[in-house]
């Protein structure tokens, strides 16, 4: 368990509150575009989904990325193919638990720059890899 003190948050707690952030900004983006929100950090043994909604017909594994700088890379680069391919699987795993089909499931990223002063950058990536 990390220790709090006088000086604030430590950088876990920090990481934790901008993900969450990241989190909440992007399932607003999302729900404007239209879509429907059927889950959020969904967990099971072999991992979590930050968001699974519906896009019409498909069905959609959305991951969140949220930086406050580019200073160790882009949101977008933290999404590597291992990254894909478990999140394929766990969608896999999500149909299965929920007893769900779909016609096409998707892979997208929303990437969230929250920088320490200025407004957040937004970018959705649909079907990514």
């Amino acid at each position: 368990m990390e220790q709090v003190d006088a000086r604030g948050p430590t950088s876990g707690e920090h990481n934790r509150a901008l993900g969450r952030y990241g989190e909440r900004l992007a399932e607003r983006e999302l729900v404007a575009a239209g879509m429907v929100v059927l889950d959020r950090n969904w967990r099971c043994p072999e991992g979590e989904l930050d968001l699974v909604l519906r896009d019409g017909r498909v069905l959609v594994v959305c991951e969140v990325k949220t930086r406050s700088s580019v200073a160790f890379g882009t949101p977008h680069e933290a999404v590597t193919p291992d990254k894909l391919a478990r999140l394929r699987r766990l969608a896999a795993r999500w149909l299965s638990a929920h007893d769900v089909s779909a016609p096409e499931v998707r892979v997208d990223v929303v990437a969230v720059l929250r920088p320490r002063r200025g407004p957040s950058v937004v970018d959705h990536v649909v079907g990514v890899g």
